[in-house]
């Protein structure tokens, strides 16, 4: 029985970093949709992981299956997880700092890039730090908590002469790629509507995600996020305009600054319309749906950890799950090292533009009117 990265494997042609594979649709015809996503050899992205929390974990573990990334070095305020993290990824004591003294990775050959996966509201703050050390970056979305941090970041790593990458691991997943390529090759006709829902009931009230301070706002940077990355890449271009509603049925939990439900929409230039929800008080919102005049897609789950399930009126998609991480690590690495162009940027630019949504969203919700945008 081949394994999935065998089987996925056994689908590439050639050495290229996004080969065909074929699909079916309902009638039983095969036609080529999808780039899956593979990395060719090369040397390795030595990584340094900021954040020793949840994610970062799930991170960690997912990079013992990369070919072309690996933990090299550790970054954390808790001089435990430190001990404990470095023996269990065999880090040496002279590649473990704290964030007192990581800019001192300046001198460690042994660290190509620095992965910050922190809370939001320390990004911008740790980004230029690395920036300065000569350090790649690598950041966790959102980039910041403002389009004004995120240009700066921008700025930063482009005159230390080191590149800026997002954590955005959807623009890397093969069943999503199958739907962005159903749409570029037409077999959806003429784009006219996204819908996304992206939500969960979050738990602990005194969590950082609830912190003003720290998170830098609510759901929106949370997980809103996703259905307006999603939407620009689904429907391939960037928004003009945005209109947003807030509700708020629990004050004392989502505190001034802190929002709990935002419904927003978005207009694009050819016409097309984004209808979205961000919120923390619903479970069972993880879905994309991409309408055009001659045929849909939809996902859902469409952003969780997978599988992703995706269909469309050409039938079932159902491109191997291969766990996230790995393959945006690996993708990243050969961003870094081979200066390779995924199908999806992942750049600091592509971040911004994210930033600049959520500041119109923000804007859009306090004075009730439709809010213009120019991302370019």
């Amino acid at each position: 029985m081949r394994t999935r990265r065998e089987f996925i494997q056994h689908l590439t042609v050639g050495a290229g970093i996004l080969p065909f594979a074929m699909s079916t649709d309902a009638f039983g015809m095969s036609s080529p949709s999808v780039y899956i996503p593979q990395v060719q050899d090369g040397p390795v992205l030595k990584v340094a992981l900021m954040g020793l929390g949840s994610y970062a974990d799930r991170v960690a573990k997912a990079m013992q299956d990369c070919k072309r990334a690996k933990i090299t070095g550790l970054i954390s305020g808790t001089p435990s997880k430190l001990q404990s993290w470095g023996e269990t990824y065999n880090v040496p004591d002279g590649s473990r700092y704290n964030y007192e003294n990581f800019d001192a990775i300046k001198d460690n050959s042994e660290i190509d890039a620095v992965y910050i996966i922190t809370p939001n509201a320390l990004h911008h703050e740790q980004c230029l730090r690395v920036a300065a050390a000569g350090k790649h970056v690598i950041c966790e979305k959102p980039m910041s908590i403002n389009a004004k941090e995120g240009k700066e970041m921008v700025d930063a790593c482009a005159k230390a002469g080191v590149k800026l990458l997002i954590g955005y691991r959807m623009h890397f997943e093969a069943n999503t790629l199958n739907v962005v390529n159903m749409r570029k090759n037409g077999d959806l006709g003429d784009v006219k509507f996204f819908q996304g829902l992206s939500g969960f009931k979050i738990g602990d009230p005194t969590q950082w995600r609830l912190d003003k301070d720290l998170a830098g706002g609510g759901a929106m940077m949370d997980i809103g996020i996703y259905a307006i990355n999603g939407a620009r890449y689904m429907v391939g271009e960037e928004p003009i305009w945005v209109t947003a509603q807030e509700v708020k049925t629990d004050p004392v939990k989502f505190k001034e600054g802190v929002d709990e439900t935002i419904t927003f929409q978005l207009g694009f230039p050819s016409g097309a319309i984004a209808s979205c929800l961000s919120t923390y008080s619903m479970n069972y919102l993880d879905k994309f749906f991409l309408n055009g005049d001659k045929g849909f897609a939809e996902m859902q789950p469409s952003t969780g950890y997978g599988p992703i399930k995706a269909w469309s009126h050409k039938g079932d998609i159902t491109l191997p799950h291969v766990t996230h991480q790995t393959t945006q690590m690996d993708q990243m690495a050969a961003i870094i090292h081979d200066d390779s162009k995924p199908q999806i940027p992942v750049d600091g630019e592509e971040g911004l533009k994210d930033m600049k949504i959520i500041d119109a969203i923000m804007l859009a919700v306090k004075s009730g009117q439709k809010v213009k945008l120019d991302l370019a």
